[in-house]
């Protein structure tokens, strides 16, 4: 039914215009009928990664001409389930593993526990063409079953990665990567992930609440 049909039907007219407050204090004209909310306020749009940026902070593997690189990466989401399973990142010419990405179309998404905290930011700090970041860090650098990039024995999940898509990579840097083997490490203690608020700021994870017997739609994920 279109509006003005469902208008005639219902008599209630046209839209009630409402006056809404921005922070600066002025008015504009509003159609949709609603309340201004009195405890919202506006936030910057250009700052919504700081809203948005959920997911736990990760490390990056690239191996170029037998010389292995860890990089810190923070805007990263998943795509698809399976077949094949596939994770988008951000990855670009200001990164030193842009250029080993690049030629070798692999690499490893690590994934650190919060233990690591402060040298997954020491590690977004400094270039992997100036230091051996593996051994400034102390991380181990291990054989993966599938990439010539390596796995991180220290982090809790090491997730091997082959470029499945680079169409958005030219305008947004944005890489679409299929997962092609994965490993973990059940013998940290530490199982918390750490998750960047942008500017700085790290959450960890906190308690976990079980859902899933609501989750009806999804029950073909749930294999443990």
């Amino acid at each position: 039914m279109s509006p003005k049909r469902r208008n005639q039907a219902t008599g209630s007219g046209p839209a009630k215009r409402t006056k809404v407050s921005t922070d600066d204090g002025d008015e504009s004209e509003d159609e949709s009928g609603l309340p201004s909310s009195s405890v919202l306020r506006l936030y910057d749009q250009d700052k919504v990664y700081r809203l948005l940026e959920p997911g736990p902070v990760v490390l990056v593997t690239t191996s170029l001409n037998g010389v292995h690189n860890v990089m810190t990466m923070g805007f990263h989401m998943v795509v698809q389930h399976s077949e094949p399973a596939l994770v988008a990142g951000i990855i670009g010419p200001w990164d030193h593993s842009y250029k080993a990405l690049s030629k070798t179309k692999e690499c490893v998404i690590c994934i650190p526990g919060a233990d690591l905290a402060q040298k997954v930011v020491d590690i977004g700090n400094c270039k992997g063409d100036e230091v051996d970041k593996f051994d400034k860090f102390g991380l181990t650098a291990v054989r993966a079953g599938e990439v010539g990039a390596p796995l991180i024995e220290e982090c809790l999940a090491s997730i091997e990665c082959r470029v499945h898509d680079k169409a958005m990579e030219r305008k947004y840097h944005m890489w679409i990567f299929e997962a092609i083997g994965a490993w973990v490490n059940e013998e940290r203690e530490e199982k918390r992930t750490m998750h960047h608020k942008g500017i700085g700021n790290f959450a960890l994870d906190g308690e976990e609440i079980d859902l899933r017997d609501r989750m009806l739609l999804w029950k073909e994920y749930q294999d443990d």
